[in-house]
């Protein structure tokens, strides 16, 4: 393999990460020229060596690269510049000022974000994204750019049931399943289903744009504290709610995964009397670090009182936009009747190109090389944390993509959260996510690890060290 035709310098006493600075030599010299179309890189492991960094390092930065369209990677054969026309630099010097100016600011205040939201895009199949894409679209038809039906695909909604069946537990046939851009769209679909003033029950803390959703709706929202099991159902029960949305499987934010006893206590809730339905919104089930997979709630759910609610968001990539809904059969007669003429809001080239990808074995492959890779970021980052455990008891540790500190020293949310600002290190405060004030908790601070490297989360930690021990 020959050398790559150009000098990258890595200087470990930079702001910048190891990744960013391959990523920033590579791209420049794309832009300039240096790199032609067409021309091969050096594979990752033989830059890695080169470099004497790890193989992840190199992975990050091509793969950034490939998902801005710099290069592609081609199967068994390695990376390529792509064809990148119009690109110019004007006044290099005083543009190169500006914007070295403009990021040293943004990362001061935000240079380690460990958002619980975010995920890692660096090992996204594309070059398997684009060639499914490039044949269905050379074998298209006319019916392929038609509305389709208004649940979905048929295709896509029995490979969609096959999967939750065999990963989730989940009990449905195809006819049960309702396909939407967002778990926002079908959450509003659902208001039309359930109808107008349905009382709702949320677990408090909550998925904050589930709550502005419903209140957007004009429903009546109430507020169920939790403990370590999850929802309380006790509280609960002294509520006149029809309908309670719940995180059984690890609850967002607090990580709690519910026991089969409370499960036991919710849908015999649920059943005691006629219209009562539990929402279950299962959005990271994937990723689960001890033992199997916990089963859906539906799946222990025999009278048809839940409506399960899943994504590809986290799974694949949040721009896909393509969600799924179980609706028991007294639900589905109601959509049909009330919201069948709804067209549906996912194309159909896209729903192809999922199932595609679902079917002939990509996503499963895609999710075990994401479960090892959130894995290890999991692993490294509590190892990191066995310092704090003076300071900080450390929990939602086993599945997720964020873990919980709770401060053992009475400090409160707000001053934790500016202490780890103050050194460039953004972190999230559970505060955010109650919807009613409870003054007797210790400070909780949420730290998500997904879309962060191996060197950016041990950095982040060692900043945090500072801030707070």
């Amino acid at each position: 393999m020959k050398e790559l035709p150009i000098h990258i310098q890595l200087q470990p006493e930079s702001d910048k990460t190891l990744y960013e600075q391959i990523y920033e030599s590579i791209r420049e010299e794309i832009r300039r020229g240096g790199l032609l179309q067409n021309e091969k890189l050096p594979s990752a492991r033989f830059l890695a060596e080169d470099l004497q960094v790890s193989r992840t390092t190199v992975d990050m930065a091509y793969g950034q690269l490939v998902s801005e369209g710099y290069l592609e990677a081609r199967p068994r054969q390695g990376y390529f510049v792509c064809a990148v026309e119009g690109l110019y630099v004007i006044d290099p010097l005083k543009q190169g000022e500006k914007h070295e100016s403009a990021q040293k600011s943004s990362r001061k205040a935000e240079q380690y974000d460990f958002s619980p939201t975010a995920i890692d895009m660096h090992f996204f199949p594309y070059a398997t994204w684009k060639k499914i894409t490039k044949n269905i679209l050379v074998d298209a038809n006319s019916d392929m750019f038609s509305l389709g039906e208004p649940q979905g695909d048929l295709a896509l909604r029995t490979t969609i049931c096959r999967y939750l069946h065999g990963a989730r537990g989940v009990n449905c046939e195809p006819e049960q399943i309702i396909i939407g851009a967002g778990n926002d769209y079908l959450l509003l679909l659902l208001e039309k289903i359930l109808g107008r003033h349905v009382h709702v029950a949320m677990e408090d803390p909550t998925y904050v744009k589930a709550y502005r959703i419903f209140q957007s709706c004009a429903y009546p929202v109430t507020f169920i504290p939790m403990d370590e099991n999850g929802i309380s159902v006790e509280c609960l029960r002294r509520t006149d709610a029809q309908v309670a949305y719940v995180m059984p499987s690890h609850q967002y934010p607090t990580g709690i995964s519910m026991p089969i006893g409370r499960r036991m206590e919710l849908l015999k809730w649920a059943a005691e009397k006629e219209g009562r339905y539990l929402i279950e919104d299962d959005y990271d089930s994937e990723f689960r670090y001890k033992g199997k997979p916990l089963p859906s709630l539906q799946a222990s759910d025999s009278n048809g009182n839940v409506v399960y609610i899943g994504t590809f968001s986290k799974a694949i990539a949040p721009a896909i936009r393509i969600s799924y809904m179980v609706l028991p059969y007294s639900l589905l007669t109601r959509y049909r009747q009330e919201c069948g003429f709804y067209s549906s809001t996912v194309s159909r080239i896209d729903q192809t190109i999922l199932n595609e990808f679902i079917q002939d074995g990509y996503f499963e492959r895609y999710l075990n090389k994401m479960r090892k890779c959130y894995r290890m970021k999991h692993d490294l980052l509590m190892g990191e944390l066995k310092g704090f455990k003076k300071t900080f008891r450390i929990s939602g540790s086993n599945a997720g993509l964020h873990v919980l500190l709770t401060d053992r020293m009475g400090r409160s949310e707000e001053e934790l959260a500016q202490a780890a600002q103050e050194t460039g290190v953004k972190v999230y405060r559970m505060r955010d996510f109650r919807m009613e004030e409870k003054k007797e908790a210790a400070a909780m601070l949420i730290l998500g690890y997904a879309s962060l490297s191996p060197e950016e989360i041990c950095e982040g930690v060692d900043l945090l060290k500072k801030a707070w021990l």
